[in-house]
């Protein structure tokens, strides 16, 4: 069978949940071959092998680390050459996309990015996506070179498939354009115990209608009580009451969370655009006739500062 390529997005070896969907993906299409780069590279060998890997090709070589995105293409290019896949998967996170895009240039492909799902085709494979705003789906395919595609996160389900994740050394020859771009620093984001947004299986967002950031606290509430990531709207942002890296739309952040909650957000199309792929959908919102209910799969006419706090002891109390 045919291998698939699929870019291991870890911290430290600590693989992160997108990669693992790419795995159950990749194995629509053929055997996945994960490549891990950095340090703790092997480490990830075990998680990966259960979760389909029929190989890992690692490298920790310090250029990860040290520089920029240019060394990881370096690599993924050395893998390419090595494997030959039918495709290249990599997560679509602001990096992974410009990884994505420098490695299609680099092996003269196309690329598809934002991918919600992926099939097997005739013709190589077929990626979904969600296009004008989430107004269409298409399906697309590359028609020259491997195809390059990077895939939004919760876009398929984790599952578990036994392999032999056997680890490969992956020889890489950087090019002199690895080292142009050092970093100097960095400094880890306070952590506040709640899922990355971008990663998180239930989101809940406020809007306009939560009038303030010492309101936000009712939002938060309601994400703590279900494990939630909490998001914001670009009112909300724009206003000062939340910080950007939180603000879900065409501007900020794409979701496609199992759960996702509109609290005090009219649903303007910048906004929509951003989580219009979430699986279900529920807007809490007082005027009956805001453009999110034309979306929602669950509405709720009502005062957000009396239906939200309700619904948080409700989960609150059927958690026990």
């Amino acid at each position: 069978m045919a291998e698939v390529l699929v870019y291991v997005d870890h911290v430290d070896g600590a693989v992160r949940k997108p990669t693992l969907e790419l795995l159950t993906l990749a194995r629509r299409i053929g055997e996945p071959v994960a490549v891990a780069l950095g340090a703790g590279a092997a480490e990830t060998a075990g998680v990966l092998a259960e979760h389909g890997a029929v190989k890992v090709l690692a490298s920790d070589a310090p250029e990860f680390a040290d520089y920029l995105v240019v060394p990881k293409v370096d690599a993924l290019q050395a893998a390419v050459e090595a494997v030959s896949p039918v495709a290249v998967l990599v997560p679509s996170s602001a990096e992974g996309k410009e990884i994505a895009a420098r490695l299609a240039v680099r092996i003269g492909s196309g690329i598809i990015t934002d991918a919600v799902d992926l099939e097997a085709g005739e013709q190589g494979p077929v990626a979904t996506q969600s296009a004008f705003a989430a107004s269409f789906t298409t399906k697309s395919r590359v028609s020259r070179g491997i195809p390059v595609i990077t895939v939004k996160p919760n876009s398929a389900p984790v599952e578990a498939a036994a392999a032999a994740g056997a680890v490969e050394t992956l020889p890489v020859s950087f090019s002199a354009q690895a080292t142009g771009t050092k970093v100097l620093s960095r400094t880890p984001r306070e952590s506040t115990g709640r899922p990355e947004l971008t990663e998180a299986a239930i989101v809940v967002s406020g809007g306009r209608g939560v009038n303030g950031a010492e309101n936000f606290a009712i939002i938060e509430a309601l994400a703590d009580s279900l494990g939630a990531a909490v998001g914001a709207s670009r009112a909300a942002v724009d206003a000062g009451w939340y910080p950007h890296s939180n603000q879900v739309g065409q501007t900020g952040k794409s979701v496609s969370p199992q759960l996702y909650i509109a609290s005090g957000i009219s649903g303007a199309i910048q906004h929509r655009a951003g989580m219009q792929t979430s699986k279900t959908i529920v807007a809490i919102n007082k005027d009956s006739e805001a453009p999110i209910f034309d979306l929602v799969d669950y509405g709720v006419v009502g005062d957000l500062f009396q239906v939200v706090p309700q619904l948080t002891d409700e989960v609150t109390t059927r958690k026990g």
